[in-house]
């Protein structure tokens, strides 16, 4: 069973909340984040990525970068820029991009059920980068991003969520990349209590997207646990920021991968290793490929079609039969030489929100000089693979619409 619970949600008043509504804090370095929150002082940027706020050259991971994000939510506190809601409720969000439609359900997960594999994972996560949320929650007091879950849709929580969602919302509004976002508020107790019981009898949610946020939520509750010799569960502590929606509206998108050289090897040689386990047809235009074990490639101003060839892979591994993992075990490791794609400088990763023409861009540039193109991971793929309890390759999943930040928060005291 999975358990949810209402929260006091902190929230941005209906006059501020496009201004302060922000793209989420790891999609972007310092000095985009720099641009995007220039000339506007109440952009939750402020708080996500405090080191705007700094001198630069800052260290991102300095203690004087994580107590000025601290500073930075109190002062929005304070200035009444964010309002904590007086009782604990749930909040439905909705967002809408180029004819997709994704409602969820924002709540408090629990770090119990994360710890005991009711969430359950998908991919592994980098060292740093837990370390560095743990800081940021643990400094801020709060849970300022929420994680991005799904689950098996049930019906009865789409229809309670549709009734919600029939009234004029909170916060109505469309950013500059064309996605609209709708926010609002379940104060009513029965249909609290009526979605938590609904939940309850579902046996697993999913982590779409977060991993950091997910294993970062544990650690810092492990952490105010051991300093409290009060602790009995329900503190606050306890529980971490998601929106949850079901699994037939999540959209999947491909996670292209850009390769800097040809390990050494002419284009020739390239492609004579290429064609000893991929059938490899010249194409007139880039391509998206259509179906599963298909690739594109773009190389030397051209574009290939990839076929993996039947044998070269384990049908029946439900990792091995990945696309992700085909292209790497066939290609990029034994070919380029990429071993590990987390830690080799010499890939980049394109997320398919960018298109194929991005990845032209980028060998036309120079800068690298071979482009593939892969078939998107589907949502099942994802959630029958976390059900066995395997972990995905890196970079597998590219969700989008991407949650906005800074539309409700969750106080950790």
């Amino acid at each position: 069973m999975a358990f949810i619970k209402a929260f006091k949600g902190v929230r941005p008043t209906k006059e501020l909340a496009e201004k302060v509504a922000a793209l989420p804090y790891d999609v972007m370095n310092t000095e985009e984040a720099m641009q995007m929150a220039a000339d506007n002082e109440v952009s939750f940027l402020h708080i996500s990525r405090p080191e705007i706020d700094l001198p630069q050259g800052t260290d991102i991971h300095s203690d004087e970068v994580y107590t000025k994000g601290r500073e930075n939510l109190e002062s929005f506190m304070a200035r009444g820029v964010l309002l904590q809601d007086e009782s604990e409720r749930y909040y439905v969000y909705r967002q809408k991009m180029a004819g997709i439609t994704q409602t969820g359900l924002v709540v408090c997960a629990g770090v119990d059920d994360y710890q005991s594999g009711t969430i359950k994972k998908h991919e592994l996560t980098r060292a740093d980068k837990e370390e560095d949320r743990v800081r940021h929650i643990d400094a801020l007091d709060a849970n300022d991003e929420p994680v991005f879950y799904t689950y098996r849709n049930d019906p009865a929580i789409t229809e309670a969520i549709e009734k919600v969602t029939s009234a004029a919302p909170l916060y109505d509004f469309t950013t500059d990349d064309a996605v609209s976002h709708a926010l609002w508020m379940v104060a009513d107790s029965a249909l609290i209590d009526m979605l938590t019981g609904r939940f309850e009898a579902i046996p697993t949610l999913y982590v779409a997207d977060g991993h950091h946020r997910s294993a970062a939520a544990s650690r810092v509750r492990d952490l105010r646990r051991g300093a409290n010799p009060q602790h009995n569960g329900t503190e606050e502590y306890n529980f971490f920021l998601t929106v949850i929606f079901p699994d037939n509206e999540m959209t999947i998108m491909p996670y292209n991968r850009v390769v800097k050289d040809l390990n050494g090897r002419s284009v020739a040689e390239f492609m004579a290793r290429v064609a000893e386990r991929f059938d490899v047809t010249p194409i007139a235009g880039a391509l998206n490929p259509t179906e599963r074990h298909q690739f594109g490639m773009y190389l030397s101003g051209k574009w290939y079609q990839l076929t993996a060839r039947e044998g070269s892979f384990a049908e029946n591994d439900a990792v091995a039969s990945m696309d992700v993992s085909i292209l790497q075990d066939n290609l990029l490791s034994p070919v380029l030489g990429v071993r590990n794609p987390r830690t080799d400088q010499r890939i980049h990763f394109v997320g398919g929100i960018r298109g194929v023409k991005e990845l032209e861009r980028v060998v036309n540039s120079g800068e690298y000089q071979v482009a593939f193109s892969l078939f998107p991971t589907s949502i099942e793929e994802l959630m029958s693979l976390a059900d066995e309890d395997k972990i995905m390759p890196p970079k597998s999943t590219w969700f989008e619409p991407k949650l906005r930040s800074g539309l409700f928060l969750h106080l950790l005291d």
